[in-house]
């Protein structure tokens, strides 16, 4: 069905009935989604936390292998992983997309049900939604609203020097993934859809943490206990060098990272290794992880041998002696920002 026929208001009200009917509503939200604006209520002591999240076509996607309702999710999760590296939880998220003239009203729907989706896993709700029209093709923004209990939020530039340095999940599988996928395409444009049969043999994996990956809001309010605070976390999306560098930057501190302390998967090794990739590389520079990197005051190091899931890469180290990488055979080189994909943070 054209767009047109029903209007951005008809199709607004399509997309919130569904909402209402099948997806977890805000604990925050004391109006109706459909309203002019959200009146949000956080709680008794506790604060709000918000961050934004846009996903361009051309830029950050490419609609010939990305599903609509991947999507969907997708943008949502950049937004929640956001406010879990703050030590907050998702209430409530806003998605206002942009629509181009090709798109039809099932279309919407297909990226919407993936929003659902993500509230759903996230245990947030619809507090509002917004349809546009494109000259430019897709464009998708979600502002997510969480909150955080009062005093007890995290930041990035508070990291002090002797702390450890530690992160969660693995790294590099999600590059992979857009490999495979970029791969893929160039293939399907040389030969043609009558004659193309994708080969991901063994790569669900990394599909799906590029297609649908997941923020760690099962480590909310912290990785490692509520008892127990990081003294700085951020979120992994440009990879572990880039956010590494930003944080210590913030922090005004330098850090030794070792490449043999790398959580990279014998999997993304072997994959990586495949595609010709340098999986070091991968893991310092793919981006799109979405797990979180934190640091430790040294005291509490008995608090993480052995805690599965987190892993200590490094330690923080004076300002003045930089960031470097530490290799198995002990050479250290500048750690560097090279990203290698086209994600913004």
């Amino acid at each position: 069905m054209e767009i047109a026929k029903i209007g951005p208001a008809g199709l607004k009200e399509r997309i919130l009935k569904s909402f209402r009917s099948q997806s977890p509503s805000s604990s925050l939200l004391q109006s109706d989604p459909a309203d002019d604006a959200a009146v949000l209520e956080p709680g008794e002591g506790r604060q709000l936390i918000a961050a934004s999240a846009m996903m361009l076509e051309g830029v950050h996607f490419d609609l010939v292998y990305f599903p609509l309702r991947y999507l969907g999710f997708k943008v949502v999760t950049k937004g929640v992983s956001c406010i879990v590296a703050m030590g907050g939880r998702a209430e409530g998220v806003e998605v206002s997309v942009g629509l181009s003239a090709r798109f039809q009203v099932e279309d919407v729907e297909a990226l919407m049900s993936g929003v659902r989706e993500a509230c759903e896993v996230y245990g947030c709700g619809l507090i509002g939604c917004h349809f546009t029209s494109s000259r430019t093709g897709l464009m998708l923004s979600a502002h997510v609203v969480g909150s955080v209990e009062r005093g007890r939020f995290l930041r990035s530039d508070t990291a002090q020097e002797n702390d450890l340095i530690c992160v969660t999940g693995d790294l590099g599988a999600a590059f992979l993934g857009l490999t495979m996928l970029e791969r893929e395409k160039q293939v399907f444009d040389r030969m043609g859809q009558e004659d193309y049969a994708p080969d991901f043999d063994g790569g669900a994996y990394f599909l799906s943490r590029q297609m649908r990956p997941v923020a760690r809001y099962d480590l909310c309010p912290s990785p490692i206990g509520n008892e127990i605070r990081p003294s700085a976390m951020t979120e992994v999306t440009e990879g572990l060098a880039g956010d590494l560098l930003r944080l210590c930057d913030l922090s005004g501190v330098g850090c030794r990272v070792y490449e043999e302390r790398l959580p990279i998967l014998a999997e993304t090794r072997q994959q990586a290794e495949t595609l010709g990739l340098d999986p070091t590389a991968i893991a310092c520079n793919g981006g799109e992880d979405y797990e979180l990197l934190f640091t430790l005051p040294l005291t509490d190091k008995e608090l993480i041998e052995g805690l599965e899931g987190v892993t200590m890469v490094g330690f923080v180290t004076d300002a003045s002696m930089g960031c470097r990488l530490v290799s198995s055979g002990g050479s250290e080189t500048p750690l560097r920002s090279q990203s290698t994909t086209t994600t913004e943070s």
